[in-house]
């Protein structure tokens, strides 16, 4: 019987090679692209391909398993990020992880158009999370009083959307990182 069909927690070891994977497959679409091989990944992972197939049956679960743990780390960063600095700096240093997001997202986007199930699940879920950070950003810099007024969260939607504009030209992160700096100051009350 299976850890799932039981209730039972994956072994640390389980654990330890499922994030192998996805840290492996994610090295591969950034060097090799969308059509790397199920083996490579395994290779540089450290695993045989049965354990590449026992935690992602087939290739679109590694695909989307990369994308969705990049967007659930960046939704989960607001929350502890909010918690360790005020909110207009929490939301700088989000900033920043959104643009390695994008970074990272430029690199899988082409493997995820290959998936024989499409991706639109995938996309309503970080579609949702980045809203549901974003949200919790602004909610506690208007708290604080540090906001300007007028700003609502589909306002820094519209700029998360614009630092993604471009990210294949030469110095896109530096200036991506300048116009999310900017972009802070904008907002301070």
């Amino acid at each position: 019987m299976s850890g799932k069909a039981s209730g039972r927690r994956p072994r640390a070891d389980a654990l330890r090679n499922r994030e192998g994977l996805i840290d492996a497959a994610k090295a591969a679409f950034a060097e090799i692209g969308p059509e790397v091989s199920l083996e490579e990944i395994a290779r540089r992972a450290g695993v045989g391909i049965g354990t590449l197939y026992r935690h992602f049956p087939a290739r679109d679960d590694i695909i989307a398993a990369v994308y969705r743990r990049e967007v659930d780390q960046l939704g989960d960063a607001a929350t502890a990020l909010l918690a360790e600095n005020p909110p207009l700096e929490a939301l700088g240093a989000w900033l920043k992880l959104a643009i390695d997001y994008l970074a990272t997202k430029k690199l899988i986007v082409p493997a995820l158009g290959t998936m024989t199930g499409g991706s639109a699940a995938l996309v309503a879920h970080s579609g949702s999370r980045l809203i549901g950070a974003v949200n919790e950003m602004v909610n506690a810099a208007r708290q604080a009083g540090v906001l300007r007024t007028g700003v609502e969260p589909n306002d820094l939607m519209q700029a998360l959307a614009a630092l993604a504009y471009n990210t294949g030209a030469p110095g896109w992160r530096e200036s991506a990182e300048r116009v999310a700096d900017i972009i802070v100051a904008g907002l301070r009350a």
